[in-house]
């Protein structure tokens, strides 16, 4: 009989996000061979296990964010797969989220808000963090728009609390803010709120990690980026089996793309001074997957169809027709990523009079099939 393989998994379950990569790592494992596993229960960042340094173990999954779990994983000896950006492992492969798909995602999110001033809220000890703001950055200066940065540092609560209120405070508003993940997004709108800042009015708030406990549990309910972790921890438990078996693998980066925003009301916002056109393209949002056309939007809005667009296109950068697209897009790209629905059923849920013609737009819009997109979301085997 074929002895399971013992691997340990460095992996904290105090957040939603590694939650997910230790849901991804299952299914690798249950779609292909079992795994003896071993997990401790620790935090972020803290010290590595002392049981490491005498395991006599096969392989070893870990968010790798400070040396001392680098040291510690390096000295075993054994094929080591890395989930985190923190790179202190250069000689093992890595699988992350793409920190630049997030960004620009998020800078899109608020852009098409109509925000022309957009600020990044960041923690520097993270190189995911630093990722994150230099490619958000570069997202909104391309679109021509204005980015302010704050950087929180190592400190207690009530200097990192006081610190959040004086940059909020100055920030010129109104203004959409992307923070670098759920918990500092919602140190931001405590902030918020203890000044009476308005949100989303004034301040828009976006994190990343879509930790659903954490958002519903903030005032308001945060918008979050949501990150495929699923799909990460499946690969890289593909990687290591890999390894395991004996194949080389390069020390190379796997980069999983977002699976899109989950909106909620701490962005519900249009900031847009036409007040004509901020109807219709709130009308838009809120019907768009209902099967509705430009001729609805026009029954919506006191306008004609050439100065509809004309000053549409002048807000938003796109089309009414397009914007509608967008949304429906989006829509079919998280029914994908989190159901089982056939085509069919996508199509008719996203607006779409029928699945060719979804699939038509959908592989336009995205470069991929629905099927890819699917496949690539949440890997079956």
């Amino acid at each position: 009989m074929r002895r399971r393989p013992a691997v340990a998994l460095l992996i904290e379950t105090s957040n939603a996000y590694a939650r997910g990569l230790l849901e991804g790592i299952n299914t690798w494992v249950r779609q292909h061979r079992p795994w003896s596993i071993y997990l401790p229960e620790a935090g972020r960042g803290d010290a590595p296990p002392p049981w490491l340094s005498r395991w006599r173990g096969d392989g070893i999954i870990a968010r790798i964010e400070t040396r001392a779990i680098a040291r510690a994983v390096r000295r075993t000896g054994l094929p080591v797969v890395d989930v985190s950006a923190g790179r202190h492992l250069p000689s093992a492969p890595w699988v992350e989220t793409d920190d630049r798909a997030i960004a620009r995602a998020a800078a899109a999110h608020l852009l098409e808000r109509g925000f022309r001033r957009l600020a990044y809220c960041g923690d520097p000890r993270f190189n995911w963090s630093r990722n994150r703001r230099e490619a958000f950055v570069e997202a909104v200066r391309e679109a021509g728009a204005a980015c302010e940065v704050h950087e929180t540092r190592a400190r207690a609560w009530e200097q990192e609390h006081r610190a959040l209120m004086a940059w909020a405070r100055r920030l010129a508003k109104p203004v959409g803010v992307l923070a670098c993940y759920d918990i500092l997004a919602q140190k931001l709108l405590d902030a918020c709120r203890e000044l009476g800042i308005g949100v989303p009015e004034d301040l828009a708030v976006l994190g990343v990690d879509d930790d659903p406990v954490l958002c519903a549990l903030s005032t308001p309910p945060l918008s979050s980026i949501v990150p495929n972790t699923h799909r990460t921890g499946y690969e890289a438990a593909a990687l290591l089996d890999r390894m395991m078996s004996g194949s080389r693998v390069r020390p190379d980066p796997h980069l999983v793309p977002p699976l899109g925003v989950h909106a909620r009301q701490s962005t519900d916002v249009l900031a847009i001074e036409d007040r004509e056109i901020a109807a219709a393209a709130r009308f838009i949002r809120e019907h768009a997957c209902e099967g509705i056309t430009v001729e609805d939007v026009l029954r919506a809005v006191p306008l004609s169809r050439r100065v509809l667009e004309a000053r549409f296109r002048k807000a938003m950068g796109r089309t009414p027709h397009d914007d509608i697209l967008r949304l429906r897009i989006e829509r079919v790209k998280q029914l994908l990523g989190e159901t089982e629905l056939s085509l069919e059923q996508v199509a008719a849920r996203a607006g779409f009079p029928h699945p060719e013609y979804m699939s038509v737009a959908f592989k336009r819009e995205t470069g991929r099939t629905p099927g890819a997109f699917r496949r690539e979301a949440r890997p079956r085997g």
